[in-house]
C-alpha cells in the first residue's frame, strides 16, 4: 500500500506547482491581461458570432499541456466573439464592470482559498465582508438593526429576498392562492422567477398600471390593494424598482411605502441596476424612500464597477435573513455561533461559496469613494446627454428625461414601419462594431436603449454613437 501511495503521490504533487513554475505561469498571464489591456481600445464593442470556435473539439485529455497554447486558445475562441464586456463601447442591457483591482482581489481571494461562510473558517474573512454589507446598509440609510449578504447576483439576491418575505410575513402553502402580489410589467424577470422558486406561482399575480415616465402609479396600486382585501384576498407583497432595465425608471418608493406601512404589506426594492447612484448627489435626488424598504437589492457588479458575480440583499432587520435561511447539521457543530452575530452562511442559500469580498474591498481601499462618485455622476449626465442631443436631431423620437442612466429612442422614418426600421438599425450599428446597444419593446414598439454604466465609458463613445446613428438613417433612407 504504501508503494501505490508514493507512486499516487508522484503524480498527484504536479497539482502544487514549485515556486520558478509558479512565477513562470503567473508572468504569462499577467503579459497576456496586458497585452489584451493594451489593444482594448481598438477592439470592438461587438463581433457577431462566425462559429471560430472548435472548443467542443477539443476534449480534455491525460497529458498536460503548453500555457502558452491554452492562452493563444482563450484569445481566439473566447475573446473574439459577441459583445466585449470590457468595452467602454458596451452601451447595451447594463453593462457589468471589471475594474481592475477586483482581478487582483480575486487572484488573491483564490490563491489563499479562505473560507468566508464561516466565522469559525475565517474570522477576518467574514468580518470584511461585514464590513461591505454595514457599508451598504448606512448607504441606503438603514437602521443598525439591519444585515445582509453578499451574493453572486441580483438573481439570487432577489431569490433570497423573496423568501425572507414569505417566511417573514407567514405565507404558508394553505395561504398561497389568496395571497396577492404587486409588480408592474417592467419588473426585472429575475423577480418573477424568484417568485416561482420560493414556491409563490400560485400566489394572485397583480401588474400595476404604469405612469408616462414608466413607474408605478401609486393611486393604481391602492384601488388594486383595496378591492383585493375587499375581495378578502391578503396583499401581503409589493415590488419596486429602483431603475428598471428597460427604461432606467425609478418607480415613487416613499408613496408606496406609505401604502405598505398603511396595509401591512412587505415592500422589496430592486434596485440591482440603480441603488449605487445614492453616491452621487444626481442620483440620491432620484433615489428617495430606499431606506423604508424591508429588502433591497443592489449589483456591485453594475454601479460599483466590479467583475460578474457581485451582487448583494440588505434587510431592515438581519433577523428577517437569519430566521429564513437556518438550518442545523451534526457535522457543522465544531462551528456553531458563539460570538452572537451572523456568518454569511446562516443569511445565505449558499454553505459553499467563495470569498467575494475581497474583490470589493480592495478597489474600495486602492481608489476610494471619490472617484466611484465621479463615474457614477459622469454617467447619468452621458445619458441625458444623449437625451438632449438625440431630441434636437430630426426624426427622432426619445423616450422620458433619465433620471438614471439609461436612455430610450428610435427614429420615425418618413416611408415604411417604424419597427421594421429600428430593428434594422441595431443591426446596423451591431455591424459597425464599435459601440454596443439593445433593444426592447415599450407598447409593441421597437425601441432602441442606451445604458450608460461601464467605468470606461466616456464622451468619445457617446458621440460616436450620434454620429453613427446619423449616419446610417441617412444610408437606411436612401
Amino acid at each position: 500500500m504504501r508503494n501505490r501511495l508514493e507512486q499516487l503521490e508522484k503524480m498527484a504533487i504536479l497539482l502544487d506547482p514549485v515556486a520558478g513554475y509558479r512565477k513562470y505561469m503567473t508572468g504569462q498571464v499577467i503579459e497576456f491581461a496586458e497585452s489584451f489591456l493594451e489593444k482594448l481600445p481598438g477592439m470592438n464593442a461587438f463581433e457577431p458570432d462566425r462559429g471560430s470556435s472548435n472548443l467542443l473539439d477539443q476534449p480534455f485529455a491525460e497529458e498536460a499541456e503548453n500555457l502558452t497554447g491554452l492562452l493563444e486558445t482563450l484569445d481566439k475562441a473566447v475573446n473574439t466573439e459577441g459583445i466585449n464586456p470590457a468595452s467602454g463601447g458596451h452601451l447595451g442591457y447594463i453593462p457589468g464592470g471589471g475594474i481592475y483591482p477586483s482581478a487582483l482581489g480575486d487572484f488573491l481571494a483564490d490563491v489563499t482559498n479562505r473560507y468566508s461562510g464561516i466565522s469559525y473558517a475565517s474570522p477576518g474573512a467574514v468580518k470584511m465582508e461585514q464590513q461591505l454589507v454595514r457599508w451598504m446598509t448606512s448607504l441606503v440609510g438603514y437602521p443598525v438593526t439591519s444585515g445582509g449578504d453578499l451574493t453572486s447576483g441580483g438573481s439570487i439576491a432577489n431569490l433570497t429576498a423573496i423568501i425572507a418575505a414569505r417566511e417573514t410575513m407567514g405565507i404558508r402553502s394553505r395561504d398561497i392562492e389568496n395571497s396577492c402580489i404587486y409588480t408592474t410589467a417592467d419588473t426585472h424577470h429575475c423577480v418573477d422567477k424568484s417568485i416561482r422558486a420560493a414556491g409563490l406561482g400560485e400566489c394572485q399575480r397583480r401588474h400595476v398600471r404604469m405612469d408616462d415616465h414608466f413607474r408605478m402609479d401609486v393611486s393604481a396600486l391602492e384601488e388594486m390593494i383595496r378591492q383585493d382585501i375587499a375581495a378578502g384576498l391578503r396583499p401581503w407583497l409589493v415590488t419596486a424598482s429602483a431603475g428598471t432595465t428597460d427604461t432606467g425608471a425609478v418607480d415613487p418608493v416613499s408613496e408606496i411605502a406609505d401604502l405598505a406601512q398603511q396595509h401591512g404589506l412587505w415592500l422589496h426594492v430592486d434596485a440591482a441596476y440603480g441603488g449605487f447612484f445614492l453616491l452621487c448627489e444626481e442620483g440620491r435626488q432620484v433615489l428617495r424612500g430606499l431606506d423604508r424598504a424591508h429588502s433591497i437589492v443592489l449589483d456591485p457588479h453594475k454601479g460599483m464597477f466590479l467583475p460578474y458575480g457581485s451582487g448583494a440583499i440588505l434587510v431592515r432587520d438581519v433577523g428577517w435573513l437569519a430566521q429564513s435561511q437556518s438550518y442545523e447539521a451534526d457535522y457543522m457543530q465544531d462551528a456553531s455561533n458563539t460570538d452572537g452575530h451572523f456568518s454569511p452562511a446562516d443569511l445565505s442559500l449558499e454553505l459553499s461559496r467563495p470569498f467575494r469580498g475581497l474583490r470589493f474591498w480592495l478597489p474600495l481601499k486602492l481608489f476610494g469613494l471619490a472617484p466611484f462618485r465621479a463615474a457614477l455622476a459622469e454617467k447619468i449626465w452621458l445619458a441625458r446627454y444623449f437625451h438632449e442631443e438625440l431630441e434636437k436631431l430630426p426624426g427622432w423620437e426619445v423616450g422620458p428625461y433619465p433620471e438614471l442612466s439609461v436612455a430610450t429612442f428610435r427614429f420615425i422614418p418618413d416611408q415604411g414601419d417604424p419597427n421594421d426600421f429600428n430593428e434594422r438599425l441595431v443591426e446596423a450599428v451591431r455591424a459597425d462594431g464599435k459601440v454596443f446597444i439593445s433593444s426592447t419593446l415599450i407598447d409593441d414598439k421597437f425601441v432602441l436603449r442606451l445604458a450608460v454604466l461601464h467605468f470606461r465609458t466616456h464622451l468619445d463613445k457617446v458621440d460616436y454613437l450620434l454620429g453613427l446613428l446619423q449616419r446610417l438613417v441617412v444610408e437606411m433612407e436612401r
